[in-house]
């Protein structure tokens, strides 16, 4: 390279390193130095009730917490959550695309509607939920099924049905995205392999089997990738509509971290959880980057 050519070109690399610079410092303030706080947290005993207990105690909370029963119980319902969200959240979403590909004429407006509910803060659904739909005595939902014959149930007042609330309401929000992204994929596939599937006389299950899943794959692991990412960080939105309850009925794993730094006041085991939350969402995450790039090979 000439003398002239690289002296423009490390000219170049500088006012680009310079420009870069003032949102790489943002983003190591406001995300790496918080994470490396909660990390040396994790590792003291930093409890405002009882203060004089307060040091270095190593890897105790991370002991503590391999015998914490009420941990293992929010990791379950953690589980739970994520599991039957991004299933139902995929099978929807896939079951809508394929019927708005039917209807190409009106496809603008079911975008449109789509939207509405991702746009909302996950407090504001959350609340919408408790106060409008699943209310007791007047709410929407409660009023339909005594219209159809049923028994009013307290939907966010019993163990079960809470559960089942808090998993439907992110589901509501969330399907859209699943939608949105999957009816942009079936809009990209080539037509003439469908074409050809058709000479061959091949029926429309088959059609799907063979031909829509296998194409769709890339973007169905893209959903499940970011959708369980999201789901196992979910807070928001149970904190509106339940609190964690009834008891602990509806209490993640992000909901028990918080109760225990905030509610208790004990932040070096409420660190520990965090942590322990960061590293199942990594793991999880990473699991599924690994069989994305295997299935693309």
């Amino acid at each position: 390279m000439p003398a002239v050519t690289k002296r423009l070109f490390d000219k170049e690399q500088n006012f680009a390193m310079l420009l870069v610079a003032p949102a790489v410092v943002i983003l190591l303030a406001t995300t790496t130095l918080p994470l490396a706080f909660l990390i040396w947290n994790s590792f003291h005993s930093i409890n405002l009730a009882m203060p004089f207990m307060n040091g270095f105690i190593g890897f105790e909370n991370y002991r503590t917490m391999l015998h914490d029963g009420e941990f293992w119980h929010s990791l379950g319902l953690t589980a739970i959550y994520t599991a039957s969200t991004v299933i139902m959240q995929l099978v929807i979403g896939l079951g809508l695309a394929l019927l708005v590909m039917q209807i190409p004429a009106g496809q603008w407006l079911f975008r449109i509607v789509a939207i509405l509910p991702i746009v909302l803060a996950p407090v504001v659904v959350g609340l919408f939920w408790r106060t409008l739909m699943l209310a007791p005595n007047f709410g929407i939902v409660d009023f339909m099924t005594r219209a159809l014959g049923f028994d009013a149930v307290n939907w966010l007042g019993s163990t079960t049905p809470a559960l089942v609330s808090v998993i439907l309401i992110h589901t509501w929000q969330w399907t859209p995205f699943a939608f949105l992204v999957l009816l942009a994929s079936l809009a990209s596939l080539p037509p003439d392999v469908y074409e050809a599937a058709r000479i061959d006389r091949a029926s429309a299950w088959r059609r799907f089997i063979h031909i829509t899943l296998p194409l769709l794959r890339p973007a169905i692991v893209i959903v499940v990738i970011m959708r369980s990412m999201i789901a196992l960080s979910a807070f928001a939105a149970i904190f509106a509509a339940t609190g964690g309850g009834p008891g602990t009925a509806t209490e993640i794993l992000n909901l028990y971290a918080y109760r225990t730094s905030f509610v208790k006041l004990d932040f070096g085991y409420g660190s520990a959880l965090a942590v322990a939350l960061l590293l199942i969402t990594l793991v999880v995450s990473s699991v599924l980057f690994v069989i994305r790039t295997a299935r693309t090979r």
